[in-house]
């Protein structure tokens, strides 16, 4: 059987996350210690129930499919030995769909908890019979070893660009005659060819020669495979204090942190207010009016529920009498709807008046829409109902919230070079603080005794945002656990049916100034209900706008990292392209694109000194070329509007799992002690680029 598959990323880089089909009601929990299952036994939902699971897909043509109709595509898809692997969110109902047409669900990597391309247009066949043979070319070959087992990642081109048939397989040696080969499978992005690849392969021992032949009969010559990433930090000195993580984070566990950092180091520690208040973890109160499945209509507050529209009350009434107007009154917190009725004293209004009513007798009080399905109906008597805003976290505040920045360093007055590490644009990541503060506090409790990070923090101003979005974040906690934006909702009418709260917010990764949406880049989208929402304007949001204030009111920040999850991705400019033939952002300069290779090498190289952990080669580089277009990205604008060398981390890497021979994904919260591993070797990667900025300063002085 051929093993040739292309995926088309351009078009699932459109709908990352889009939440088409929304989750209905929230109730909180910690994803349970079984959802990262291995491979093999079969994959069950209970009724009602949304996971995040790992699925084979029998061709392109299901892929496609998925796409277009608006499927959480949860992390970039890819070919394995020919079959199509994506992390799809999906209902119990959309896992049976899924399963009834092929797909075969391999890896449960998380449940939600509630409350808390086919290819394009095939190339001519008259092509293929036109090139006799292909030229071949490697354009990576690396080999490393974790656990003890070894593994290669290739990637090679063919100069038959128009063909989708080629088929190009890699045969490896070892040092002891040993051979084995695999097939690679063409990547095509938005329409254009880029290469053929494979997910790194296990190996006996290290690869001393490669080689790849091609089904037109091209070929390579043989070469040897390169260390990856042939980077080691220096030893961490005896005494070293790290591991200062005991826990996921909410936003208020990181308010205090930050406090008590402050409190405790004082020569070493700013705190910095960030100039915009975000909403705070608050929506307006709702209530249907009726039976949504017979005639109904919602009711929704013009203020936040906390605003004293929790427990509002409304209702309809039957005057009794023959002949009476529709009217309104609000009373003592009761909004009561007397309707209107005919000559023989039956009620005569409708859903549409009843809604259009209320909107305009307290226009600064109410809202309300006709529910779907609901249009023209008569409306019913609906005894008291009261409205509510359906947040399930009552012990988190309902205030605006000041995100806020931890600023380190001996000198802090703009004259040393500054870093800026950030995480938890988006809620669902909750790794992702982690690695933030274990960072910060490695810096600040080794400072009087390590030689090596006072000098970090005598000659660089390192800057930290643990939560750049809490109102996600508090929401992810405690009402939906895949939240994925922040709390804004731009939703109007139907849109803003309390049905499809799980997917209101904004992406504040899609929402900065530069390759965004509304300058025409792929990964962004105008759907309120889209997970990559890109809001109502650039810079319409007080996350993404309190990022930019900070690097522009700190203009010695010249390095940022933008922590994520998850994957394992290390990635830089630039991050999105039109798709029209795959029109990048302008590329960096040579040296510039050479320096943020040899700099991810060396930070790659302290992930890894942690636990063994290594980020592929195939997904390290921009944005735009490892994973997908993402338009309005933070690291876009850093780089090209503000000149900062901004980087991004997609923490939680595949595992090996020498059982099934299978990578398995991780998810966005892992169990815990996953996510604690993550903490602490990404944290040791934010130590590695606060050495690069420092190295750099060096050389910049010793140049002048």
């Amino acid at each position: 059987m051929s093993h040739r598959r292309i995926w088309v990323a351009s078009a699932a880089a459109a709908v990352l996350t889009v939440g088409l089909l929304a989750p209905s009601g929230a109730s909180t929990a910690a994803p349970p210690d079984t959802a990262n299952t291995a491979a093999g036994p079969a994959v069950t939902l209970a009724a009602g129930e949304t996971a995040l699971v790992r699925f084979r897909l029998p061709n392109e043509a299901m892929l496609r499919d998925l796409v277009a109709s608006g499927a959480d595509v949860a992390a970039r898809p890819r070919t394995t030995l020919g079959e199509v692997q994506v992390d799809l969110v999906v209902t119990d109902q959309e896992l049976a769909a899924l399963t009834a047409r092929g797909a075969v669900a391999t890896q449960l990597i998380q449940t939600a908890t509630e409350g808390s391309a086919r290819v394009a247009a095939s190339k001519k066949a008259a092509a293929r019979a036109l090139v006799a043979s292909d030229t071949l070319q490697f354009l990576q070959s690396y080999w490393w070893t974790t656990d003890g087992q070894s593994f290669l990642s290739v990637e090679v081109a063919t100069t038959a660009t128009d063909d989708p048939d080629v088929e190009i397989t890699v045969t490896w040696t070892t040092a002891d005659g040993t051979t084995g080969s695999f097939p690679l499978s063409r990547f095509e992005d938005s329409g254009e060819y880029q290469y053929h690849v494979a997910l790194p392969q296990p190996v006996p021992a290290q690869p001393v020669t490669v080689t790849a032949s091609s089904s037109l009969g091209g070929s390579t010559r043989a070469i040897k495979p390169t260390a990856w990433p042939g980077a080691t930090p220096p030893p961490m000195p005896e005494g070293y204090q790290q591991d200062f993580i005991g826990a996921y984070m909410t936003p208020t566990d990181i308010q205090a942190r930050i406090k008590r950092l402050a409190r405790q180091y004082p020569s070493l520690v700013d705190v910095i207010d960030l100039p915009n208040k975000t909403q705070g973890y608050r929506r307006t109160a709702t209530a249907y009016l009726g039976d949504p499945a017979a005639a109904a209509i919602v009711v929704e507050s013009v203020k936040f529920g906390d605003q004293k529209m929790n427990g509002v009350q409304v209702k309809t009434v039957d005057p009794g009498k023959k002949n009476r107007p529709l009217k309104a009154t609000y009373k003592d917190r009761v909004l009561t709807v007397s309707l209107a009725t005919d000559s023989a004293g039956a009620v005569i209004s409708t859903t549409d008046d009843v809604a259009a009513l209320i909107k305009a007798s307290y226009p600064q009080v109410f809202n309300a829409f006709v529910e779907d399905g609901s249009a023209g109906k008569v409306m019913p008597i609906v005894a008291p109902v009261r409205l509510d805003d359906g947040l399930d976290g009552t012990e988190v505040s309902r205030k605006p919230w000041t995100v806020q920045a931890l600023r380190l360093g001996s000198v802090r007055d703009g004259s040393k070079i500054g870093v800026l590490a950030y995480s938890q644009e988006h809620a669902r990541e909750w790794a992702t603080p982690l690695v933030t503060l274990e960072f910060a506090e490695r810096l600040l409790a080794n400072y009087a005794t390590d030689a090596e990070t006072r000098s970090l923090l005598d000659n660089v101003d390192v800057f930290v945002i643990p939560v750049t979005n809490p109102d996600g974040a508090n929401y992810s906690f405690n009402d939906y656990n895949f939240q994925r934006k922040n709390m804004v909702n731009h939703c109007t009418g139907a849109q803003r049916d309390p049905r499809l709260a799980n997917s209101w917010g904004v992406d504040v990764n899609r929402n900065y100034t530069v390759g965004s949406y509304f300058d025409g880049y792929v990964g962004g989208s105008a759907n309120c209900l889209s997970g990559t929402y890109s809001g109502t304007s650039e810079l319409s949001e007080a996350e993404s706008s309190n990022v930019i204030a900070l690097a522009k009111s700190h203009p010695n920040i010249k390095f940022a990292m933008n922590v994520h999850s998850y994957g394992g991705y290390f990635m830089w400019p630039p991050g999105s392209y039109k798709a029209d033939g795959r029109i990048t952002l302008p590329r960096p300069s040579i040296e510039e694109a050479a320096y943020f290779q040899e700099s991810a090498k060396r930070i790659i190289g302290a992930i890894r000194s942690s636990r063994g952990t290594v980020t592929w080669p195939s997904y390290t580089g921009p944005v735009a070329d490892v994973l997908y277009s993402a338009a309005g990205n933070s690291a876009d604008q850093l780089y090209y509007e503000l000149g900062i060398l901004a980087w991004d981390f997609e923490v939680g890497n595949d595992l090996w799992n020498a059982q099934t021979q299978e990578w398995e994904g991780v998810g966005f919260q892992p169990p815990y002690d996953e996510a604690h591993a993550e903490s602490q070797e990404y944290a040791g990667g934010l130590v590695e680029l606060v050495r690069v900025a420092r190295d750099l300063q060096a050389q910049d002085a010793a140049a002048r």
